[in-house]
């Protein structure tokens, strides 16, 4: 039996220090990029894709992500009576039911691997995704979608990459590809951040 990809992991506790002084006061997941949060174009992707609930790894000041996916009653109230109904609208545009998020403190500054571990409990030992919150891919098809059609195909784990110039692999994840044919290709290692040179 096929397992599905119901879950999504999004670690948002980083500080953001790449953004500053922007992310000193608002969670950079919470930026935006022209009329919404960024946060906010990465869980429409993830739904749109067929994810039907999200863990936001979270960290210390970053309440605000978790009240963001939230009813506000007030603003929407008062919207409401006011008979501004697109205004309405566009403020529950990011809602979902009850239950389609939940939220875990990563108590200690450890990494992106130590991220996803602290979802472990409510993950289990299902498939899942990892979004990462800064990455927002323009594609006709969900980027995310194209990886869960992948993973089901190969039963492998899929890694969405994209070119990036020689001078600037310094400040990502490098890929070492086996192979290279259209849009699938194996991967033969990864470096995170390799050295100038």
């Amino acid at each position: 039996m096929t397992q599905k990809i119901r879950k999504a992991v999004i670690p948002v506790a980083g500080l953001g220090t790449r953004v500053l002084p922007a992310s000193k006061v608002v969670p950079k997941e919470l930026l935006n990029v022209f009329d919404r949060p960024i946060l906010s174009y990465v869980v429409e992707e993830a739904f749109e894709s067929g994810i039907e609930h999200i863990v936001f790894i979270n960290g210390r000041g970053k309440g605000a992500i978790e009240d963001y996916f939230d009813h506000h009653i007030e603003l929407e109230h008062q919207l409401e009576t006011k008979g501004k109904t697109a205004l309405l609208h566009e403020a529950r545009r990011d809602l979902k039911a009850p239950g389609s998020f939940s939220s875990v403190r990563q108590m200690a500054p450890l990494g992106l691997g130590h991220a996803i571990g602290c979802a472990k409990d409510i993950i289990g030992d299902e498939a899942f995704a990892i979004l990462l919150p800064d990455m927002i891919l323009d594609a006709q098809i969900p980027a995310l979608a194209q990886a869960i059609k992948a993973y089901e195909e190969t039963r492998s784990n899929i890694i969405i990459v994209e070119p990036v110039s020689h001078d600037q692999t310094h400040l990502y994840g490098v890929v070492d590809l086996f192979t290279q044919n259209g849009p699938l290709n194996q991967m033969r290692a990864m470096v995170e951040k390799p050295a100038k040179g």
